[in-house]
């Protein structure tokens, strides 16, 4: 092959790599479905109904996702610790499982506007003297490891706070009502269900680690997608399908969100 030739096949090699490093959403188009990775230990954004198939905010999102591009919801259930990843490897197209936004993570993946409310606290019974970070002092704390309450509670706790990381969220609350951990760290959503389960505990807000909105992850590189998923939530916001969704599995409306 002399040099002109050699020179013709780098230049089509790399506009068949251009092409297919931008090809997300014309692929998802072209295959008329969409992988979309989801929680299902975490209610009411994600679970396992009676009928064994996955309910929740997040599944009614991510099926609004798909029905909004035409094309068909492939969902695929993700722990807090993998679910990045299996954005990374292509193994989802998009995240959405109660996903918080960071500088950390804004590193590895992309962000879509928020679509509804979320917020992390330390809750523990009423009699527990808890009502800062420094009140964790020598208490056993559960949270479920990689989650956004385990790097925010990693920030503030005393080192003599005995952190607990549980590799998903059915663990941590099974602690908690066990007995194996005095406190516990989880969203809110998380915490009502265990008050609604457990009377008994006497479970009750402490004080916020942090308000997190819950955002769609997009694999870094992918602006098309990102932007075409952005238009269908702007959409939805204006629509009130939005606020209508945080209604049926929040209690309350999903309110101002952050674009």
């Amino acid at each position: 092959m002399n040099r002109r030739h050699l020179v013709l096949a780098s230049l089509l090699a790399a506009a068949a790599f251009g092409a297919h490093a931008q090809s997300a959403l014309d692929t998802i188009l072209a295959k008329k479905s969409i992988t979309i990775a989801i929680p299902t230990d975490f209610p009411p954004y994600g679970f396992v109904g009676v009928d064994l198939k996955p309910q929740g905010l997040d599944i009614d999102m991510a099926n609004l996702i798909a029905a909004k591009l035409g094309v068909k919801a492939e969902l695929v259930p993700v722990s807090s610790a993998n679910r990045i990843p299996y954005l990374q490897t292509k193994k989802a197209d998009l995240v959405i499982s109660t996903l918080g936004k960071n500088a950390e993570r804004e590193k590895v993946i992309d962000f879509s506007a928020a679509y509804s409310p979320f917020f992390q606290a330390v809750f523990a019974p009423k009699g527990a003297a808890v009502k800062s970070a420094a009140d964790l002092a020598g208490k056993t704390v559960g949270v479920t490891r990689g989650a956004i309450e385990d790097l925010e509670l990693s920030k503030i706790a005393p080192p003599s706070a005995d952190i607990k990381r549980f590799e998903d969220n059915n663990a941590t609350m099974s602690a908690f009502v066990s007995g194996q951990v005095q406190v516990i760290a989880t969203g809110a959503s998380v915490a009502g269900t265990i008050m609604q389960r457990n009377p008994g505990l006497g479970a009750e807000l402490k004080f916020v680690l942090k308000d997190s909105p819950n955002f769609i992850g997009v694999a870094k590189g992918e602006d098309k997608l990102r932007a075409k998923v952005n238009e269908i939530i702007g959409t939805a916001k204006a629509a009130g399908e939005l606020d209508a969704l945080a209604k049926k599995w929040l209690g309350r409306p999903a309110g101002d969100l952050p674009n």
